[in-house]
């Protein structure tokens, strides 16, 4: 076999080599001068980038959410407050799979369904690396399982922070409101900078309305962290600011005798300082505990408020509207005068009923079952012993605009603007409010209605209170308050109205008239004088919730307990001076002198031994005597 002799050629292959040399020279020098221009261009020219990027991934900012302020009754007693509580949330980006992260939770820890449900509503407006929370007051055995076992937790956290606390429960909740979780319509509207270091928002009385004030200012923390996440130290703090404590008029010892007065019943009671406007008492009852709202209710728990019959959820003392019956009478009355429409000396008779010409429907008297109240009837008697024939001839000779115009300047008809969301405006009916909310012209039989405070009219309790703290003051219509002082500085009395230029003698006629409504032996409330120690100026009423053909008697047997009349009392005390003024209604009471007027008594009782003002127990001893040789003291009549 033969094979081929090979050649070599060094001097091609040494050129080879120097070519091959000298490229990979090149390359590995070009290689290098970009690499070298690439790392000063990261080094030099973008260091300042990477450096607050790096920085970010160790260096936090977290805000610090400030503390709520406290809210306070006149006397210093806490009725809202912050406890520290421990939470624990879920870092959505750190927990892995979430739904077996809450399946291990849930077999150390009890979670409810609603605990998962809202956890699920929350994550979803949730910013990133943000805690949401889970499960809200854990114990301290909770707390205790929980960290024992977070080795198999992988992005949970447990956090300690201040929670709203109402220890007063539910004896000032339609006042004060409470916090809650801020929604999905809230989170839209709200400043997201000043609320994110909360994930609460007032929702209700004291708590919404300043809700600015009791905020305060959120601050921040720049920690540093390791790969995990966990806060190795703090770089720089911006403290909060702690939001505004609130001092209230509102006296809690008054506040639970009201509300105690009222066990088993239905209805509101307003007590008015009257110099000041300041609201010493507002009771809605029944009430609610506002402290299951705080974290978050069960529905289950909700549902029953919600449904239940009693209504516990709706503030009667702003938003209840009902008709004021005879309540209403002393200011008729004050109106008839000053209208010269009537005189203190302006008498008619009662047989019971009051006819109109060419009408043959009657409108009764309370007592028309005894054959009304007789002859010579004037307006101190029709407010004694509450009249309605005479109010039914005077409203018709004042006739509705001059009723409606000057109820009006009394504050009804109108919103108070007292510092509390929600307050409805009730109604002082009028021929144009009738024009447009009933399409309807307006009638004498409709003033008829109104002149004893039923018909189309309807007044909230507060503004009853307004009304009868400003008769008790001669003409000052002062804006009533709940809040008395912000962080100290007081806030300013507001006179919402200038005084009528009515005559004294008319004030003195009836403010007399209606003492003797709980001070003479004939008056509504004389039931409640027994060992009275002040004067209290008072009027009794009653108010239909249904209404009742004018062939028909009323006949409680014949109807529902809840269609029962409604039961209300407007007082003020003492009547020479007077400082408070309360009006209240006892839903389905019946009768303002067995149902209304002792809960008022009561609470004039507490804020009278409370105070320092003298005993005027020797005026009213010798006021009784007076009456008992006057022609006032002779009979006794039902009571309205």
């Amino acid at each position: 076999m033969m094979h081929k002799e090979a050649f070599s050629d060094p001097a091609r292959e040494r050129r080879i080599f120097a070519r091959r040399l000298i490229f990979s020279t090149f390359s590995m020098i070009l290689m290098g001068l970009v690499i070298i221009s690439r790392y000063f261009d990261l080094q030099v020219n973008q260091f300042q980038d990477y450096a607050t990027d790096s920085d970010n991934n160790r260096v936090h900012v977290r805000p610090a959410p400030p503390t709520r302020g406290i809210i306070y009754d006149r006397n210093g007693e806490i009725i809202a407050d912050n406890r520290p509580t421990s939470n624990l949330a879920i870092i959505r980006e750190r927990a892995g799979d979430l739904d077996q992260l809450i399946q291990k939770i849930g077999l150390l820890i009890t979670l409810s369904d609603n605990d998962i449900k809202r956890f699920y509503t929350r994550l979803k407006r949730q910013k990133p690396f943000e805690p949401t929370p889970l499960k809200f007051n854990l114990t301290e055995k909770e707390q205790a399982i929980l960290a024992v076992n977070q080795h198999i937790l992988g992005g949970t956290k447990i956090s300690a922070r201040l929670t709203r606390f109402y220890p007063k429960h539910d004896l000032f909740t339609h006042v004060v409101g409470y916090v809650g979780r801020i929604n999905e319509r809230e989170s839209d509207t709200i400043n997201t900078i000043n609320y994110s270091g909360t994930d609460s928002i007032g929702k209700t009385g004291i708590e919404k309305f300043y809700e600015n004030s009791l905020l305060g200012d959120v601050g921040s923390d720049q920690v540093e962290t390791n790969a995990r996440g966990r806060v190795m130290r703090i770089l720089d703090q911006v403290s909060p600011a702690a939001g505004s404590d609130l001092q209230l008029h509102l006296d809690s010892q008054l506040q639970q005798v009201a509300y105690e007065a009222f066990s088993g019943k239905r209805g509101s009671l307003v007590a008015i300082e009257i110099d000041t406007g300041g609201v010493l008492a507002m009771v809605s009852a029944p009430s609610y505990d506002a402290n299951p709202f705080v974290s978050g209710i069960s529905q289950k728990d909700y549902d029953a408020l919600i449904n239940s019959p009693d209504k516990p959820m709706f503030n009667r003392s702003i938003r209840g509207q009902y008709p004021p019956g005879s309540t209403i009478k002393p200011l008729f009355g004050l109106i008839g005068l000053q209208s010269r429409s009537i005189t203190t000396t302006t008498k008619i008779e009662d047989p019971g009923y009051f006819l109109m010409e060419g009408i043959e429907r009657p409108w009764r008297d309370h007592n028309s079952e005894r054959g009304g109240h007789g002859k010579g009837v004037d307006l101190a008697k029709a407010i004694i012993e509450s009249c309605d024939v005479f109010f039914y001839t005077m409203g018709v000779k004042i006739g509705i605009d001059t009723l409606a115009a000057n109820s009006q300047s009394f504050g009804l008809g109108q919103k108070t603007n007292i510092d509390l969301p929600g307050e409805r405006a009730g109604i002082m009916p009028s021929r144009i409010w009738k024009k447009r909310a009933r399409g309807a012209s307006w009638f004498d039989g409709d003033t008829i209605n109104v002149s004893i405070g039923q018909g189309f009219m309807l007044t909230t309790p507060l503004q009853l209170a307004v009304m009868t703290a400003r008769i008790a003051s001669r003409g000052d219509l002062i804006q009533p308050q709940i809040v008395k002082s912000i962080d100290g500085v007081a806030n300013p009395r507001i006179q919402i109205a200038e005084n009528p230029n009515i005559s004294a003698e008319y004030w003195d006629y009836i403010h007399d008239s209606m003492r003797d409504v709980v001070h003479s032996t004939r008056g509504t409330a004389r039931r409640i004088s027994k060992n009275l120690t002040y004067t209290m100026a008072a009027k009794t009423g009653t108010a239909q919730v249904i209404s009742i053909k004018a062939t028909d008697e009323y006949d409680r047997s014949k109807i529902s307990e809840r269609q029962w009349d409604h039961a209300l009392f407007v007082a003020f005390a003492p009547a020479k001076d007077p400082k408070i003024a309360i009006a209240l209604i006892v839903e389905n009471g019946e009768h303002g002198s067995s149902a209304a007027a002792p809960i008022a008594r009561t609470v004039m009782d507490a804020y009278i031994k409370s105070t320092t003002m003298g005993n005027d127990s020797q005026d009213l001893a010798a006021t009784n005597a007076s009456y008992l040789k006057s022609s006032r003291g002779a009979n006794t009549y039902a009571e309205q």
